[in-house]
């Protein structure tokens, strides 16, 4: 995932930004403590919004507590008491993370290929241990690298087909946040609704340097002068999909934050990539 699955900050009171923070730190200290430090790098909002969606389905929660942050040890940071709601996001994006050096590896060339190549070693460790705890997340993240590269290197045309393998990624990952049947269908629509929008969105972002670059990219490919409005298109009927399978959740807390991110902050993502804004 890459970070576009976030809040819309000005619209959140200050209670559920802190809320929000508290997730986000906790979620950063357990992938140091299950994972080792430089594991605390793969942090990202995609994630946070896991770990928030995983500890809302919950019948219980612990609250939080003072503790100080391992970046900045003379600040101090609200945390959660109970992570082991934690443990399917931090292992997910460690998987994740080990995945994209490869694919990556595969990918670039000269000196970039050369960063990944001295960088994966350092993660190995921590995606074994990721593994082990979670094989089916490996597979699953495994089958969408794979599945993803082959319709990228057939040049594919099909704004669907195209986003169908991160869309079933995050489709599949997503139901692991519950164990009753009809919740878990509820979020595999999520999922997949959100898993299309973060490959669209990917697409949007990165064509300037794709198009330099020779590199794939379906908005390359699309004919005629309305690409970016057929891409736009399928962003909001994506968003727009995502809130109807929000809605149908039962969610026992921190609605109020995820409705924030559902509602707002993916539109809020895109509109600020679109006019050129740094997202806060």
């Amino acid at each position: 995932m890459f970070g576009y699955v976030k809040i819309s900050k000005g619209e959140l009171k200050i209670k559920e930004y802190d809320t929000y923070k508290a997730v986000y730190c906790s979620l950063c200290k357990r992938l140091g403590k299950n994972y080792g430090f430089l594991s605390r790098l793969t942090l990202s909002y995609d994630f946070t919004f896991l770990a928030l969606l995983n500890m809302s389905l919950k019948e219980k929660c612990e609250g939080y507590k003072l503790g100080r942050c391992a970046f900045n040890p003379i600040k101090k940071c609200n945390y959660c008491i109970d992570t082991d709601f934690l443990e399917m996001p931090s292992a997910a994006a460690i998987i994740m993370l080990y995945y994209k050096i490869l694919d990556n590896i595969s990918d670039e060339k000269g000196l970039k290929k050369l960063g990944f190549m001295l960088i994966k070693p350092i993660y190995k460790r921590a995606y074994n241990k990721a593994k082990k705890s979670y094989p089916e997340i490996s597979e699953i993240i495994s089958e969408y690298i794979r599945a993803q590269y082959e319709l990228e290197k057939s040049k594919c045309l099909s704004i669907d087909e195209i986003c169908d393998p991160t869309a079933k990624a995050l489709s599949e990952i997503l139901a692991f946040c519950s164990d009753d049947a009809n919740q878990k269908r509820i979020l595999e629509r999520l999922g997949y609704c959100l898993g299309k929008y973060i490959y669209l969105m990917d697409a949007f972002c990165d064509f300037p340097q794709d198009k330099q670059n020779g590199n794939y990219n379906i908005i390359n490919l699309l004919d005629g002068e309305d690409s970016f409005d057929r891409i736009e298109k399928q962003i909001y009927y994506c968003i727009n999909e995502a809130a109807k399978a929000f809605e149908l959740l039962s969610v026992k807390r921190y609605k109020t934050i995820l409705g924030n991110i559902i509602y707002l902050g993916l539109e809020d993502t895109y509109l600020k990539e679109k006019n050129n804004e740094k997202s806060v």
